[in-house]
């Protein structure tokens, strides 16, 4: 039997003052996959990433219907306190996740585990730990307000992993960022992802999403309009733009000549694809 570590059924959801913003959303996600979520704004996705660590509705109120299950947890059953040591939330802003008290990146990431009455030596374990695999080794040290834009949201993602979940969800971590943010967040989430780390991520970047995510779920007005294989789904070029999310730009490319010059390229999600696809079809690989 596959086991998924999250199994959402049926899922709606209205805020006491908006409602529909999730409208009947299954889905599943196995353990050590990458869900990535796309779509554009206004169709549920942030709301979607707090009904997975319990604070729809538990902290919004509203009105829910359906059932998540994340790690064997029933979101409706269980708090946040006790969905947080399972589920990692890291929002787009970083600092919506740092506790603002702390003078040093090693107390920020210890600040949870403090709160949650860990031991010493296992908090500090788990702080250097954390600091490693965010790459902010040599950082443990300084403030948390003279970190850059892209250090801000690692220690974000550490503070995260410090609690050692079982799924961590990501939304939209790099909205904020300039480039260089962008890729030292990105070069974080890959290789979580390859360590087998079970990740939900948000993300308008569909050209970095297509490097490392597994499955893709679409919403748009709080539906589920496509949903499957990476490659699958983003090879949907009519249907993303449809819904005014921007494939690949090497896969609408492709997508462009087929249909116009009548090739038959294989249909490329990523640059190094295409490089490989292209290089063939001109014999020069």
């Amino acid at each position: 039997m596959t086991e998924y570590i999250i199994d959402v059924e049926r899922l709606s959801y209205s805020y006491p003052r908006k409602s529909n913003v999730l409208i009947d959303v299954s889905f599943k996600v196995k353990k050590g996959e990458v869900l990535g979520i796309i779509g554009p704004n206004g169709a549920g996705k942030s709301t979607l990433c707090k009904a997975l660590n319990g604070l729809v509705p538990h902290f919004y109120g509203g009105k829910f219907a359906g059932k998540v299950i994340v790690a064997g947890m029933n979101t409706l059953e269980h708090s946040v306190a006790e969905l947080a040591t399972k589920v990692g939330l890291v929002f787009q802003d970083p600092e919506e996740q740092l506790s603002g008290v702390t003078l040093t990146v090693y107390e920020e990431v210890a600040f949870g585990l403090s709160m949650l009455g860990f031991p010493k030596e296992e908090i500090d374990h788990r702080v250097r730990e954390a600091i490693k695999k965010v790459g902010l080794e040599g950082l443990e040290w300084r403030s948390p307000f003279e970190l850059s834009g892209g250090q801000t949201q690692r220690l974000a993602i550490a503070t995260a992993l410090a609690l050692e979940p079982e799924v961590l969800v990501l939304d939209e971590p790099t909205a904020q960022l300039d480039p260089i943010g962008k890729f030292e967040v990105f070069s974080v989430i890959k290789k979580l992802a390859d360590e087998g780390s079970t990740i939900v991520v948000v993300e308008h970047e569909i050209e970095e999403l297509a490097t490392f995510a597994d499955n893709i779920l679409m919403l748009n007005e709080g539906r589920v309009v496509a949903y499957g294989p990476a490659r699958r789904v983003l090879t949907m070029v009519e249907e993303l733009k449809k819904y005014e999310v921007n494939p690949p730009s090497v896969t609408e490319l492709t997508y462009l000549l087929n249909k116009t010059l009548g090739t038959k390229l294989e249909v490329p999600i990523t640059l190094e694809e295409a490089i490989k696809i292209y290089g063939e079809a001109l014999g020069v690989m």
